[in-house]
């Protein structure tokens, strides 16, 4: 590993996230991994799925 890439790993462990930012990554997370798999899952499908998982209607 260079020297830059050393010091972009080390800058980025530092990186507090807000709960909003963990919530709007575990998302995009979710997205890309199931768009691959069934194209017809949409960012929107996946604000339903997270809004039914965080009111308990699962």
């Amino acid at each position: 590993m260079t020297d830059e890439i050393q010091k972009l790993v080390e800058a980025a462990k530092a990186v507090e996230m807000t709960p909003d930012q963990q919530e709007e990554q575990r998302r995009s997370f979710a997205y890309g991994n199931t768009h691959l798999e069934n194209g017809r899952i949409t960012r929107e499908t996946i604000d339903q799925a997270a809004k039914a998982v965080e009111s308990g209607n699962v």
